[in-house]
C-alpha cells in the first residue's frame, strides 16, 4: 500500500451541496464510486448544528460511512475568536470550544482536526489532555498568506515543538506552493475590467521564481511603486490584493517541519485539459514528499469554484476527479 494516501475535502463540492445539486448522500456516493480513500469535511458547512448536532445527524453519519465504506481523514474546524463585539474571547472559552470539536470528531470517526490558520497557540496545553483522550490530533493549518514566517503560525510552532506531543501538528497547503499565479483568477478579474498589465506584471514574479508577497516585504512590506500606478480601479486593487494569497516557495522550508506535518491540502484551481494542474508541479511536490518518508494523507481542495464566471458552470466533479486522477498517477510512478 502506499504510503501517501488521498483523499477529498467535501468543500470541493460545496457548490453541488449548497444548491442542493447533490445531497450529503449524494456526494459520499460520488466519492465512494470513484475509488477515493477517504472524506475530510466542514462540519460547519455539512454537519447540522455542530460542534453539538441531534442524534438523528449523528446516525445519518453513521449510516453513510457504513455504506459508502470511507474513511473519514480530517475535520476542519474554525474557532470564531471575535464572536463578541465588544472583545476577543478569553483563553478558557477558546479552550472549551476546541474540547467540543475534539468530541464530535472523535465522535465521527475523525482522528485529525485541521485548525485554521491563526489559531492562538495558547489552546494547545489546555486541550491536549482531551486530544490524547479522544485520541484526535489538532495540527494548525499553513497556507498561503498565513505561512511559516507570519508571528502567529510561529507562536504555534514554538509551542508545539515545546510540548512535542504526537497529538500536536501541522498542516500544510499546496497554496504555497504555486509556479504560477491561478489563471482561472486572471481571466476572472480581467473579465471585470483588470488592467491586464497587472497580469503581465505577476506572471513576470512567477516566471523569476518568486512571488508578489516576496516582493512586497522586500518593499518594506508596501506594494512596489510600478503596482500602485497600475492598480487605479477597484477590480485592480481586488486583484493585487488576491496575488499575495499565492505563494510560491522551496519545498525546503518544510524540511525540519516533516516529522510535524499530519496533512497536506493539494489545492487545486484548474486542471488542464492534459490533466495537470495549472499552477502547481504536483509530480515534483509528491516526489518531495515521498524522499521525506511522508506517510499521511494528500486531500483534494478545489478552490477553482469562487472564480467561475456568473452563469458558468462550476464543474466540481470535474476538477476533482481529474485531479485525483493526477495524484494517483505520480504516486504510482514515484512509489512504483
Amino acid at each position: 500500500m502506499s504510503r501517501i494516501k488521498t483523499c477529498v475535502s467535501l468543500y470541493s463540492l460545496q457548490d453541488q451541496y449548497m444548491r442542493h445539486k447533490m445531497s450529503l448522500e449524494d456526494i459520499f456516493g460520488f466519492v465512494s464510486e470513484n475509488n477515493i480513500q477517504g472524506i475530510e469535511i466542514l462540519p460547519d458547512q455539512m454537519i447540522h448544528k455542530a460542534p453539538h448536532p441531534d442524534e438523528s445527524t449523528l446516525q445519518q453519519w453513521d449510516s453513510l460511512i457504513n455504506k459508502y465504506h470511507l474513511t473519514p481523514v480530517c475535520d476542519d474546524i474554525f474557532l470564531n475568536t471575535n464572536l463578541y463585539l465588544n472583545r476577543e474571547l478569553t483563553k478558557k472559552e477558546c479552550a472549551e470550544l476546541i474540547i467540543e470539536e475534539i468530541k464530535l470528531a472523535n465522535r465521527l470517526g475523525f482522528r485529525l482536526i485541521r485548525l485554521v490558520s491563526m489559531v492562538p497557540y495558547h489552546i494547545i496545553e489546555p486541550v491536549l489532555l482531551y486530544a490524547e483522550k479522544y485520541d484526535v490530533t489538532l495540527a494548525l493549518e499553513v497556507h498561503a498568506g498565513l505561512g511559516l514566517d507570519v508571528p502567529k503560525t510561529q507562536e504555534f510552532i514554538k509551542e508545539m515543538i515545546r510540548i512535542n506531543s504526537p497529538y500536536i501538528g501541522l498542516v500544510m497547503d499546496a497554496s504555497l506552493f504555486c509556479r504560477k499565479l491561478p489563471r482561472v483568477m486572471s481571466e476572472y478579474c480581467i473579465h471585470f475590467g483588470l488592467n491586464p498589465k497587472l497580469v503581465e506584471y505577476m506572471d513576470n514574479i512567477f516566471e523569476k521564481n518568486s512571488d508578489f508577497r516576496q516582493v512586497c516585504l522586500a518593499n518594506n512590506n508596501t506594494w512596489p511603486d510600478e503596482v500602485k500606478e497600475l492598480a487605479k480601479s477597484d477590480i485592480d486593487k481586488f486583484f493585487v490584493n488576491f496575488a499575495e494569497g499565492y505563494e510560491n516557495l522551496s519545498y525546503s522550508i518544510m524540511d525540519e517541519y516533516m516529522p510535524y506535518i499530519k496533512h497536506f491540502h493539494f489545492k487545486l484551481y484548474e486542471m488542464t485539459d492534459e490533466g495537470e494542474e495549472y499552477s502547481i508541479d504536483y509530480k515534483s511536490l509528491i516526489q518531495y514528499l515521498h524522499d521525506h518518508n511522508y506517510d499521511h494523507y494528500v486531500s483534494t481542495e478545489y478552490e477553482g469554484n469562487r472564480w467561475v464566471l456568473p452563469g458558468h458552470p462550476i464543474e466540481e466533479k470535474k476538477h476533482v476527479l481529474s485531479h485525483q486522477k493526477m495524484i494517483h498517477k505520480y504516486i504510482k510512478q514515484i512509489e512504483g
